[in-house]
């Protein structure tokens, strides 16, 4: 397994694997996209994957460099370690399930927050899905330094409402809790 920074080559398993694991429309080519675009900074990008010998996407860690992603009513800011423009956001990550507990994700997080610091974070944000089976993300995010800011109740409601998102427990009507956290580095 190598890991690499995302690129356009990758993006239709990108898409695929992002769908399999966090439930239908999570990503398409558009938002893929934009993703990658709030990554780049100074000729790098904080978001990666990880291939396996047969050059499939066996893992993911989309990730948003700071001052590049919108703040929105999701996050608690005045919580936050660290200055608004020195928070990176950790968009999400996926390893394909055949590939899970081999390590891949702590590897991807420390990739992506190599280039952060590079690109001037000080600390990442994520919303770490609470209902994931053995509530595993937040296990994973704490695991490797992250702390709870807030509670969030219907956290992707709205994009099962506004983008034809389906939850993987809620269908088209996520009430799943997210839970805002943050590490620093």
């Amino acid at each position: 397994m190598r890991l690499t920074q995302l690129s356009h080559d990758y993006f239709s398993q990108v898409i695929s694997l992002g769908n399999l694991v966090h439930g239908e429309n999570y990503l398409d080519e558009e938002k893929l996209e934009k993703i990658y675009q709030m990554g780049l900074r100074n000729g790098l990008n904080s978001s990666f994957i990880a291939v396996d010998e047969q050059d499939r996407v066996v893992g993911l860690r989309l990730t948003y460099c700071p001052s590049q992603w919108e703040i929105d009513k999701w996050c608690t800011p005045t919580e936050w370690p660290v200055a608004v423009e020195a928070m990176a956001y950790f968009k999400c990550i996926a390893i394909h399930p055949d590939a899970q507990g081999q390590g891949i994700g702590p590897k991807l997080l420390a990739a992506s927050i190599t280039v952060l610091k590079q690109q001037g974070a000080k600390a990442g944000v994520a919303h770490l899905w609470r209902q994931s089976p053995g509530n595993g993300a937040v296990k994973y995010f704490t695991k490797s330094g992250g702390k709870l800011v807030k509670l969030h109740d219907d956290r992707w409601l709205e994009n099962c409402i506004n983008d034809g998102y389906e939850c993987p427990i809620c269908g088209n009507e996520c009430h799943c809790q997210a839970a805002e956290m943050v590490i620093e580095f």
